[in-house]
């Protein structure tokens, strides 16, 4: 090989020099320095790098965009290596929940898969939680409804990865409401879990909600957070646009960096409505959309009333909240947890002993406290909020004590508990040994025994 050495490669003719043909490698070898002054250098389409290419910056040649690869790439970050958002930087485009700022969602339950009390009931006409844990439905002369932990299928939900939803199917109608009159689906956040929102702060974050609709009603409807401890109230407004048609909804409540900050407890922290119906104590100021102390008649406004047809049914699923503002673009995917771990942290609130209702499982070890009285201990499975209460169904022979080679029937238990640990103490039996111990049981599958430390 010979070497040709030169200061300078200039074109015989014309402005432009070409090295090589076509299908010739070029080598600048290690160590070298290719350098441009002000001039221009135009390389070809696409550069192959066999090794390792190292810059400080990339930026688009035209524009301000430039794609990195082409689709179907696989694109490795080293172990070790950390990716740096300087805190103004959206469109990541990562859906790994490693990325999120957070790994268990704020809200519990929100794809409405554990429903621990009963997944359908009929003739309800007052509040309470019903079917799907965390979600209770809040309710004062407002017809009469079933609700249900609906199963669904081939529907824009069921797509976005929801096979439950809560429903609610009005079956006696309402449809002038009085003034005091209301409707609204409810979930309260437990305060130490609201304090990445950092309300009354400077550094006060905006609340995202985002959620799945479906409603046979079209029209304007409401969603309103109220900040428990300072009684402030923010509300904002969305349409269902179809009916009886999934939407997904991504509402933004701007940040409160005027009033108090959350208590750091186990109490109420933040509770989310969203309104089904409401008469004028709810509707008849101005619907308020920043933060302020609540007004009632600011909480509701421009409302649509679901209750005013027996064929209207209302659905919900897929909710989530986030601290920041999103948008449908750039929303972080819903944490979808296991199971096991979304029922876990439903029992902090709700535990329900043999939430299947089969008769003869076992409650726990009890002994005869007199001859016609029992005491029986179980645990928790988890710790749970705040002392619990209990949750009872009793009836004729609904329990029964295996002892003394006999099941012996009882009707009516009474409950006292505390986080870790729940105390029955059953009555109505026949004449039995005082001290005798033996295994406390459900003797019929309507019977019910749940501790409840809900918000």
């Amino acid at each position: 090989m010979s070497t040709l050495n030169v200061d300078k490669v200039d074109p015989s003719t014309g402005t432009a020099l070409e090295i090589g043909s076509s299908g010739d490698t070029i080598t600048v070898p290690s160590g070298a320095t290719l350098t441009t002054t002000s001039a221009t250098l135009n390389l070809p389409t696409t550069i192959t790098a066999t090794t390792e290419v190292k810059t400080n910056k990339i930026s688009p040649a035209t524009g301000t965009a430039f794609a990195l690869g082409d689709s179907g790439d696989t694109f490795t970050v080293p172990s070790g290596a950390t990716i740096v958002n300087s805190g103004t930087a959206t469109g990541f485009g990562i859906t790994s929940a490693s990325f999120l700022p957070y790994s268990n969602p704020v809200i519990i339950n929100g794809n409405m898969k554990v429903a621990q009390r009963a997944t359908s009931v009929t003739g309800i006409t007052t509040g309470g939680y019903r079917t799907c844990d965390r979600f209770e439905m809040r309710m004062s002369n407002f017809g009469t409804w079933t609700i249900t932990q609906e199963a669904l299928s081939a529907d824009e939900a069921f797509e976005d990865g929801f096979s439950t939803a809560f429903k609610l199917d009005n079956t006696t109608a309402d449809a002038s409401l009085g003034a005091s009159d209301y409707g609204r689906i409810h979930y309260a956040i437990e305060a130490q879990d609201c304090q990445l929102f950092k309300l009354g702060n400077a550094g006060s974050d905006t609340i995202t909600v985002a959620f799945w609709v479906k409603a046979t009603k079209t029209g304007t409807n409401v969603v309103a957070i109220l900040q428990s401890d300072s009684d402030r109230l923010c509300c904002q407004s969305y349409t269902i646009d179809a009916t009886d048609t999934w939407e997904h909804k991504v509402l933004n409540f701007p940040a409160d960096t005027a009033g108090a900050g959350i208590n750091n407890d186990n109490g109420e922290g933040l509770e989310i409505d969203w309104w089904t119906g409401s008469g004028t104590t709810y509707t008849s100021g101005t619907l308020q959309t920043t933060w302020a102390a609540r007004v009632n008649a600011n909480r509701a406004v421009g409302q649509v009333n679901h209750a005013d047809s027996t064929s209207n049914n209302f659905h919900l699923t897929g909710v989530q909240v986030e601290a920041g503002t999103y948008t449908s673009a750039d929303l972080p995917p819903f944490r979808h947890e296991s199971y096991g771990d979304n029922l876990r942290r439903c029992q902090r609130y709700y535990y329900m002993l043999d939430p299947l209702l089969h008769g003869n499982n076992p409650i726990g070890m009890g002994s005869f406290y007199s001859t016609t009285t029992i005491y029986c201990t179980f645990d928790h499975k988890v710790n749970m909020r705040a002392e619990p209460t209990g949750d009872l169904v009793t009836g004729t022979s609904y329990f029964n004590i295996n002892a003394e080679s006999a099941n012996k029937t009882f009707d009516t238990v009474s409950y006292t508990g505390n986080t870790t640990t729940g105390n029955l103490y059953g009555t109505g039996l026949t004449s039995t040994t005082e001290g005798v111990s033996g295994r406390v049981r459900f003797n019929n599958s309507a019977a019910r025994i749940a501790a409840d430390a809900e918000l």
